[in-house]
């Protein structure tokens, strides 16, 4: 058998005539509402970011090993090219937790396209990077995500990304395609003859489209791989590289594997993790999901209001009951429980509901954005964000926090009331009466 306030309390909520009060159904729609957007914006932040992260380090290696001059008696902070990267490769694989490692060589250059219908050609500065075809594998997913050709680099092969082959976009670039590559050295090397008011001409470096990837991020999607020996000759470079690429078992917990690497290559290396490549864009996300998640808790409190005015109003049209109530015996403080049992109901139930509306629209959110999408009404452009679908990632303990937040905002409701119905004279509720 219920206790005498919580019996009282459930009767409130549930009149006689009706299966439920109206204001209690308003004050349940609006937590849940306010619950459901919470659960929402806060995993697709979560999703979002996870996702971020996943295409970076997949796309490039788990960890970027320079060397600096520091070994030479020079500054930290310069890199020096790495000419015994075949020995270092070996020492970077000997390390627990590392699954692989090669050199690269990156740079921008001048690219122009060879247009094959005559109009005129197009003109980009890519990341141009070499790398060894078949350790590629190893350290990367990029010949994984091929969308056409293959990821072959032989005999002055590329690979492009996928911005580069787009029909709308200014390259329209297919396999078989030829592009023209001029390195800054080229550049450079054309400038000081005119300087010196020679006429010289360098012949740019010929390159053939063998496949295209999407690592399914804007920015990605702008790097052209070659073959490091090719990048070798375009930089007129010997037998070094710029950087060591080395893969781990575990990319999200790299400080293990980052303490042993500089403890088994020693002073002198510089190491960097798949952070680098974007860290504003990493460090924004999470900071909007947290200004988000600090914003959307407003609409939790505004609902909360409207729970303390049906309990303010509810103890004007009880105020006959209540007096009634405190003349038999009833005490301040049973009362008060009777109050704060309303708005404690109310915020369950409205979390509940709010956490299986916010589950299932997360459920079937790319459903409804296809709905709009066939609508022609874009609410996640692929060209901003750089994904085809939205993404979300429930995290428990965020779930938690909310569901926990909620419960308290919505008890902290009844208190007002609570202590105005507590504070009421038997007499003078019986006298206005």
């Amino acid at each position: 058998m219920l206790p005498f306030e919580a019996s009282l309390a459930l009767r409130y909520l549930r009149p006689k005539r009706t299966s439920v009060s109206f204001i209690t159904l308003i004050s349940v729609v609006g937590v849940m509402l306010g619950v459901a957007v919470l659960i929402i914006v806060t995993s697709v932040f979560s999703g979002f970011h996870l996702q971020l992260k996943e295409t970076f380090f997949k796309f490039s290696a788990d960890l970027q090993v320079s060397k600096t001059a520091e070994a030479s008696g020079g500054p930290p902070h310069v890199s020096v090219p790495i000419g015994n990267y075949e020995e270092l490769a070996g020492q970077l694989e000997k390390v627990p937790g590392v699954k692989g490692a090669m050199p690269i060589i990156g740079g921008k250059v001048m690219l122009q396209t060879e247009p094959k219908d005559g109009s005129e050609p197009a003109f980009d500065s890519p990341m141009f990077i070499g790398v060894d075809a078949e350790r590629m594998a190893k350290v990367s997913e990029v010949p994984n995500k091929m969308v056409a050709g293959e990821f072959d680099l032989r005999g002055r092969g590329i690979v492009i990304g996928y911005n580069f082959s787009r029909i709308d976009g200014p390259f329209n670039l297919q396999v078989g395609d030829t592009v023209l590559i001029y390195s800054p050295r080229d550049l450079m090397e054309m400038k000081n003859a005119k300087d010196e008011g020679e006429d010289i001409g360098i012949l740019p470096k010929e390159f053939t489209v063998r496949g295209v990837f999407n690592a399914g991020q804007f920015k990605l999607n702008d790097i052209i791989f070659c073959s490091i020996y090719d990048a070798q000759d375009l930089n007129d470079l010997d037998n070094v590289a710029h950087m060591m690429w080395a893969e781990t078992d575990d990319p999200l917990n790299l400080a293990p594997v980052t303490k042993a690497v500089h403890q088994e290559l020693g002073p002198g290396y510089r190491i960097n993790t798949w952070e680098s490549l974007d860290p504003v864009l990493l460090q924004q996300v999470e900071v909007e999901k947290n200004v988000t998640q600090f914003l959307m808790l407003f609409i939790v409190i505004v609902a909360a209001f409207g729970i303390a005015s049906s309990l303010i109003i509810f103890g004007v049209q009880k105020t006959k009951e209540i007096g009634l109530l405190k003349a038999l015996g009833a005490t301040n403080s049973q009362v008060s429980v009777v109050f704060l049992i309303q708005s404690t109901v109310v915020g369950l139930m409205g979390t509940t509901l709010g956490l299986g509306l916010g589950m299932l629209v997360l459920e079937n959110r790319n459903r409804i954005l296809g709905f709009f999408s066939d609508r022609n009404m874009e609410l996640f452009p692929e060209e901003l964000y750089g994904f085809d679908q939205l993404p979300a990632q429930v995290v428990m303990s965020d779930v938690l926090w909310i569901c926990l937040a909620s419960g308290v905002i919505c008890l902290l409701a009844g208190i007002l009331p609570a202590i105005n119905a507590a504070r009421l004279q038997p007499v003078e509720a019986l006298r206005n009466e």
